[in-house]
């Protein structure tokens, strides 16, 4: 092992047992591997036990070879990959580009750590924005009638670019259910906190019409049930009845493209692991 050595990322999650710790990093130590970062949690409502290693170690074949024994003896669930490497993702989009914006700046400089072949949007306005980051960008529109071939074509698109994310970017259709069982776990969303206080059109002008003190933004998994999936990300800021409802809408749009970086970089890093209708967040 050198300072020069790559590093893995381990995520564990089995049922709860002794012994778990110590398994972990007798493999690790078998194979050579140096720990840079650990953490672990025990759910007490399922009976899980979770865990996230990051691992010194110039070859990786060894620490798969180790970890297999390990997820047979604790019937576990280990994935293994290396620390920084660019998530594939794809992202929806309708009109809004705030939060697009944002993504592709971050992923451009390099403070995000994911790949993006493709957007998607249902509708063209935001096809300049893809354009200047230099990212293929594809027209659908989406009715009644369309629907389903639009879904088709993300389905497409995850197979074709092997997709580990799918983002909504402000994204202002509701997905299928079939649709959200394929996405399981893997496709994130970004909605105003005013939910569901504030449902349906202009939030932010009916929250300055009943005069809020907080807004925020909620990044969540996109699930079959609207806007209800495990929540990875919140950000909240007080505002007084001074603020306008442009201003309102201009600190929104700031919180919601915050939080949604967030929560991709989080769940990018393999920092974001599911347990029943929450998640753990090793931050």
């Amino acid at each position: 092992m050198t300072a020069t050595d790559p590093h893995w990322v381990i995520t564990l999650r089995c049922a709860d047992r002794p012994g778990i710790v110590h398994a972990v990093s007798g493999a690790i130590v078998a194979a050579g591997g140096n720990i840079t970062e650990s953490m672990q949690f025990y759910s007490e409502e399922t009976e899980t036990f979770f865990m996230r290693i990051q691992v010194a170690l110039a070859d990786r074949a060894d620490l798969d070879a180790e970890l297999d024994t390990v997820r047979t003896l604790l019937d576990a669930q280990i994935e293994i990959d290396e620390v920084g490497r660019p998530l594939r993702t794809l992202v929806l989009v309708s009109k809004a580009g705030h939060v697009l914006n944002d993504l592709l700046f971050r992923h451009r400089s390099g403070a995000l750590p994911v790949d993006i072949p493709l957007i998607l949007g249902n509708h063209d306005a935001l096809r300049p924005l893809a354009d200047f980051y230099g990212i293929d960008f594809e027209h659908h529109e989406v009715t009644r009638e369309t629907k389903a071939a639009f879904e088709e074509r993300v389905r497409q698109a995850c197979e074709e670019y092997d997709i580990e994310l799918v983002v909504l970017a402000r994204y202002m259709q509701i997905l299928s259910p079939g649709l959200c069982e394929y996405l399981t776990g893997r496709a994130i969303n970004i909605h105003h906190s005013f939910l569901p206080g504030f449902k349906g059109a202009n939030p932010y002008r009916q929250a300055h019409a009943r005069g809020v003190k907080l807004i925020g933004a909620t990044a969540h998994f996109v699930t079959t049930e609207l806007d209800e999936g495990p929540i990875i990300e919140q950000n909240v800021t007080r505002v007084s009845h001074s603020r306008s409802v442009s201003e309102l809408v201009e600190i929104g749009q700031d919180i919601e493209s915050r939080t949604l970086v967030s929560a991709v970089k989080l769940f990018a890093q393999h920092r974001v692991l599911l347990d029943g209708s929450r998640t753990i967040i090793f931050d």
